[in-house]
């Protein structure tokens, strides 16, 4: 018998305003009009709070809010009040946002309000006319919302326009801010926002909006460098919610089970024996999962995120097949970065049309606020990547008015034996969502990552300034990227080894007169489409079938003619592939499995770990686990009591030790990097570092070096310069710059310095 989902009722909950409040007065009439036509009994307090800030037309604002809690509306109100009072109607608003679906979902949603008012919305991406783009040019009024990539081009092919259009923009709203912050993306959007104020002349406001900022500091940082202390903070996210949770435990054997055993089950038919091993060698556990989610969730709209796009594969094919046995229409669709985007269309509006019932299968690509209408609950399987991504998932449920938030989460764990891992005997997995679900409850978020250089964006940035501006000297380059504090970190001699290095490679050439210009590759490259990418994208190839376009797969991920694949939620088999073309034919098939995907996983912060210690040292029963969640959360605590982890730092397992240093993975990277430069040979696994070696007495010594030492630098790591490259730039780069800005990104050296002078401290033959 199911354990009842446990419940959280949140006791902070705000009221909302009514429609009569002094804010609400000072929208245009005309917006407040449409408010009324929509049937709105009042504003949600984070549209009440941000008005008056946003229309006092100076203010740089963050708007922290839950997801589908109006972050839009709230912004949009205010900035197209102020788009009105100006008779003119000169200038427009323009919006960034991180995703080609999501500007389609907010200009569809901003064309509702702004019709009426005479306003025009533009999505700018590459399925809209040339001719709507030339007219928005012309004109430069209304609302643009466009991607990073899309303004860069505009900076690299239209430079000449740029102090014009620039000048045209009245406000910078930021969608969905924190998929931004911290990464080589993040860092082209601070670069194009400074550049944008230069072209204009002027200082532009800038709004972001999001649902998960774990430090709201950081945050105000990166939409203002070295201004964040100005930037002004509307925090509506933590407001009260009504949750049901529930996290379901399952042991696997790994065993393959026969036929019968699979027609048993309710979940396979119509299966050939040669089938049975490539089908479920992922473990038997999964079909019972796929079980419960149909038993649960039909006839009701939901998502289901697994951890990877292979395992969405997995539960889309069979929540499929199993709607084809009971002879309902299919109520379960995929959603993937990999499919096309008519597929992953056809799910949205699926979702949304509310006339039958829809589930999505999904990644991270249904986190942000695509609208996809009422969700009745959100099915996590595996550890969620992190507390914000869990956050930002859950967001989706329990839209409507005395509608609770639903959370279900399956953990999956092996089944022991003489030889299992200490990753299975504490349950790592378990212990993981457990510890990400408290803290969810208590409100905590991941900070942001901030430190990184992104020397590889800097690379980047230079040469589109070039284009922009038809060449630049090496004074204004720096002027307008580094001593901005946009690459702040960059030091002048740095700088000065970069444009050699740039030159070196032809990417840039110099003028008699010193003026630098593109050089032949940098010509090269700059003309390609991939250039307005800041990140690496990847070589695919496309997966067709009778002519449709199904989606793609990494070109490092081969398939092979006849080999049966799981693609789009269906069965294929690899008719023919076309290398030149890049394209790989399939037709319908019975039988296969998920193809290879590369992993979605991050890295775990550190206080995740910290938390997961703590689980496993309690005693308290934990009310929204299972029975059998329960039983093996148990079994995980009474192994690591009578193996006294809470008391020492060191497990020896066969011929290594393990390193219990319960950090984070950046942590836990940078130290084991540091052992294996001193002979030591160190990997990270979770919790815990793997040392190949048994000789505890020399461990402990290298320990001391490390931890009782100056802190470590970057040549104690004794990473060889292509090792790191990681970014798509990366290979631009002066080996000491390249080194410097992986570490950045990808190692914590001062944390692994204080780790091991803790690791050191303890005796070690207490293990």
């Amino acid at each position: 018998m199911v354990k009842p989902i446990w419940q959280l009722r949140a006791t902070m909950s705000l009221p909302p305003s009514n429609s009569e409040t002094a804010s609400f007065g000072l929208l245009d009439e005309r917006i407040r009009q449409w408010i009324w036509s929509q049937g709105w009994k009042s504003l949600r307090s984070v549209q009440e709070q941000a008005i008056p800030l946003l229309l006092d037309g100076t203010s740089d604002v963050i708007l922290a809010a839950a997801t589908s809690a109006g972050k839009t509306e709230a912004a949009f109100f205010p900035l197209l009040t102020r788009l009105l009072q100006n008779e003119s109607r000169s200038g427009f608003i323009l919006s960034i946002s991180p995703l080609k679906a999501l500007i389609n979902d907010q200009t569809q949603r901003l064309t509702s309000i702004c019709d009426p008012l005479d306003v025009p919305v533009l999505g700018w991406h590459g399925d809209i006319s040339a001719s709507k783009k030339q007219r928005f040019l012309k004109e430069m009024k209304g609302v643009m919302i466009i991607t990073p990539e899309s303004l860069e081009a505009l900076f690299v092919n239209r430079g000449t326009l740029m102090p014009a259009f620039a000048s045209a923009v009245q406000c910078v709203v930021i969608d969905e801010l924190h998929s931004f912050i911290g990464s080589e993306r993040g860092k082209q959007v601070q670069s194009l926002l400074h550049r944008l104020e230069l072209a204009g002349q002027k200082r532009i406001p800038r709004a972001g909006l999001s649902a998960t900022l774990g430090d709201k500091s950081l945050a105000a940082e990166f939409l203002r460098i070295d201004k964040g202390k100005v930037v002004k903070t509307i925090d509506a996210a933590s407001e009260g919610y009504e949750l049901k949770l529930l996290v379901k435990g399952y042991v696997d054997e790994w065993s393959v089970p026969d036929k019968r055993q699979i027609e048993d089950s309710n979940i396979r038919d119509d299966i050939a024996e040669d089938e049975i091993e490539e089908t479920t060698s992922e473990g038997a556990s999964k079909f019972a999962i796929a079980d419960y989610l149909y038993q649960h969730l039909h006839g009701t709209n939901n998502l289901i995120f697994p951890n990877s796009r292979s395992s969405v594969e997995f539960y889309a094919d069979q929540l499929r097949r199993r709607c084809e046995r009971e002879g309902v229409p299919n109520e379960f669709w995929p959603h993937h970065g990999s499919l096309s985007r008519e597929l992953r269309e056809e799910s949205e509006a699926a979702l949304k049309s509310g006339q039958a019932a829809a589930t999505a299968v999904c990644t991270t690509t249904l986190e942000l606020g695509i609208d996809i209408g009422n969700i009745r609950s959100v099915a996590q399987i595996g550890s969620p990547p992190s507390v914000a991504s869990l956050r930002q998932r859950l967001g989706r449920s329990g839209r409507r008015a005395n509608e609770p938030a639903i959370l279900r989460c399956f953990a999956i764990e092996r089944k022991l034996s003489p030889k299992s891992t200490f990753s299975d005997r504490i349950r790592e997995g378990l212990v993981q969502t457990i510890s990400i679900v408290r803290l969810l409850l208590a409100q905590w978020l991941e900070p942001p990552r901030t430190e990184a250089l992104h020397a590889s964006t800097l690379v980047q940035q230079l040469l589109s300034v070039i284009a922009e501006k038809g060449g630049a000297t090496a004074v204004d380059l720096w002027q307008t990227l580094v001593r901005s504090s946009v690459f702040g970190q960059i030091q002048a001699a740095d700088f000065s080894d970069l444009l050699r290095e740039l030159g070196a490679r032809d990417l840039i050439s110099q003028e008699s007169s010193g003026v630098l210009l593109l050089g032949v590759l940098g010509e090269k490259l700059i003309n390609q489409y991939e250039f307005y990418s800041a990140f690496n994208s990847g070589e695919e190839f496309r997966v067709v079938a009778e002519g449709h376009n199904l989606g793609s797969l990494p070109i490092l991920r081969p398939l092979v003619p006849a080999q049966r694949i799981i693609f789009a939620g269906r069965r294929w088999k690899v008719q023919s592939i076309d290398p030149d073309s890049k394209v790989i034919y399939v037709v319908n098939d019975r039988g296969g499995k998920p193809p290879a995907f590369d992993g979605i996983a991050g890295a775990v912060h550190g206080h995740i770990r910290e938390e997961m210690k703590r689980v496993l040292s309690e005693t308290s029963t934990i009310p929204f686990l299972d029975t059998k969640a329960g039983s093996l959360l148990e079994e995980a605590r009474d192994w690591y009591k009578a193996s006294s982890l809470a008391q020492k730092p060191y497990f020896s397992d066969g011929a290594s030790t393990l390193l219990l240093g319960w950090r984070g993975d950046l942590t836990h990277d940078a130290l084991s990097l540091l052992l294996t430069a001193r002979g030591l040979q160190a990997t990270n696994e979770g919790v815990a570092i793997r040392v190949s070696s048994t000789d505890n007495q020399r461990l402990i010594a290298v320990l001391r070096a490390i931890g009782e030492g100056s802190p470590p630098s970057i040549d104690d790591l004794k990473i060889e310069p292509d090792h790191a490259i990681r970014e798509k730039w990366d290979w631009a780069l002066p080996e000491g710059l390249r080194l410097r800005s992986f570490v950045s990104a990808e190692l914590d050296l001062k944390g692994a310095h204080e780790l091991a002078a803790r690791l050191s401290a303890i005796n070690v033959n207490s293990a």
